[in-house]
């Protein structure tokens, strides 16, 4: 949840696979791009999140992938176990508001694409809201399925070295490649593994077959053409993220502008001393 950025990589320069470049994305994600929300905020998320997937299979995690990802991401943020099943009593008890999953696209100033994943109860706020966010930033909101060309959606569970204790990491990597991953990204961490869309549920088996405890799984967009910016392109694109990514019912936002270092290095001094 959250923005996610796509840097300048070698990889990227290169022509690997979009696979290879997440794993950029994976060590700098604490850097300067990474706005993460406040904790508050992640939580009302989560609990959309819950509500969405308690509503779409109900209440039992056993027999819902989609609310077992949901707990999962909830113990890797350290949500109060308390408000978690508070979150899936009340959503099973048809008190929770109910949600829409809708996505918004466009594109910001130099051509940046920007594809905004959100799930909200009043359709006509949230677009109001992403209509005014892009406005205010010289961007122009685009139809629905624009830029479903310049996105591949994907799985990703990421997984720390404790859940990993006295595993041989190269027989663990072949074990979840032939269960459907098509890349293990290795950090300092732990590991992170991508697999396609539609092999979610298959590699969250293999998973539990396996033994280990994911701290995030989740969907996510890749880009699959970046578009260069300068500085002022850049602080223009991060300005509209930065707007949707406060929006409560904006849960992620993506974008395929691609950086230099020089650049990089130049919005880093436009951070706030201690920030």
């Amino acid at each position: 949840m959250g923005l996610f950025l796509w840097p300048r990589t070698e990889e990227q320069c290169s022509g690997k696979s979009t696979e290879s470049m997440g794993r950029i994305f994976e060590k700098r994600k604490h850097k300067i791009f990474a706005r993460n929300a406040k904790l508050s905020k992640l939580f009302t998320r989560i609990g959309k999140e819950i509500a969405m997937a308690v509503k779409a299979g109900g209440p039992n995690p056993d027999a819902n992938s989609r609310l077992k990802m949901a707990i999962q991401n909830a113990r890797g943020m350290n949500m109060p176990k308390e408000i978690v099943e508070r979150a899936i009593k009340k959503a099973a008890g048809g008190e929770e508001a109910d949600y829409q999953e809708v996505t918004y696209e466009g594109y910001a100033q130099g051509g940046v694409a920007v594809f905004v994943d959100a799930a909200t109860n009043n359709v006509n706020r949230t677009v109001g809201n992403v209509r005014s966010y892009f406005t205010k930033c010289g961007a122009s909101l685009g139809t629905s399925g624009s830029l479903s060309h310049m996105f591949e959606r994907k799985a990703e569970f990421v997984l720390e070295n404790a859940a990993l204790d006295g595993r041989d990491i190269d027989e663990f990597e072949m074990a979840v490649i032939d269960g459907g991953a098509d890349d293990v990204v290795r950090d300092e961490e732990g590991l992170v593994i991508y697999a396609p869309f539609q092999a979610f549920g298959q590699m969250q088996q293999k998973l539990d077959e396996l033994g280990v405890e994911v701290k995030s799984a989740d969907l996510k967009r890749f880009p699959l053409t970046t578009t260069p910016a300068d500085v002022d392109t850049a602080r223009m694109v991060l300005k509209l993220v930065d707007l949707l990514d406060e929006d409560d019912d904006v849960n992620t936002v993506y974008h395929n502008m691609d950086i230099t270092e020089e650049v990089e290095a130049l919005l880093e001094q436009d951070r706030p001393v201690g920030s």
